[in-house]
């Protein structure tokens, strides 16, 4: 019976950010195609842009994404005595978690998963559009994995295990790879000659 139950529901996560232009209406996209029938995603800001970042959208719109429906908003729509009754709520960006939230409808689990924001990315456009890049495969690999729940205590453990950090993600700048002639502690020995 309680497996009926499970499969039926569906939770409303809201992912939150600063501006609602970036990060959070990604993470709102992505949520709502792998998580469809499952979870209804909507996404908000503390202090919204009023404007969703045209990068962002490019990006959404060359993934096959349609984005007629995005906006930034105030997350104080969801606080709204008729608002949904939120299940989850996410931060993904590292002001809007330290700012003091509304009182959300439901009593939802809430977690906070620091994105690097690509609207503050500086380059050429190519630099510029990774950013982006990296911050949706960031998210994506994490909605993946949490969206492909079936009962409701996966659901709830899922989300609070993918969505809590271990470590800090490293942008590209900070990551350093051996040269092609040096081989990591993690490497296996090449194989022997043959036979000399």
């Amino acid at each position: 019976m309680r497996d009926s139950v499970d499969k039926n529901t569906t939770f409303n996560v809201l992912f939150l950010c600063t501006g609602n232009s970036a990060r959070s209406i990604m993470a709102e996209a992505i949520l709502s195609r792998e998580g469809w029938g499952r979870f209804n995603a909507f996404s908000a800001g503390s202090h919204p842009k009023g404007e969703v970042h045209p990068d962002a959208l490019d990006l959404l719109r060359r993934l096959n994404f349609d984005v007629s429906r995005f906006r930034s908003k105030s997350w104080s729509e969801f606080a709204q005595p008729d608002a949904p009754k939120l299940d989850f709520v996410f931060t993904v960006c590292d002001n809007a978690a330290t700012e003091t939230c509304p009182v959300w409808p439901g009593q939802p689990m809430t977690a906070h998963w620091g994105i690097p924001d690509p609207a503050a990315a500086t380059g050429n456009e190519a630099e510029i559009r990774l950013a982006f890049a990296d911050a949706f495969r960031m998210l994506n690999n994490r909605i993946s994995i949490s969206s492909t729940c079936r009962s409701v205590r996966s659901t709830h453990s899922r989300f609070k295990s993918s969505w809590i950090p271990s470590a800090r993600p490293r942008t590209r700048v900070n990551r350093q790879r051996p040269l092609p002639n040096e081989r990591s502690a993690f490497s296996t020995p090449p194989p022997p000659y043959g036979g000399r």
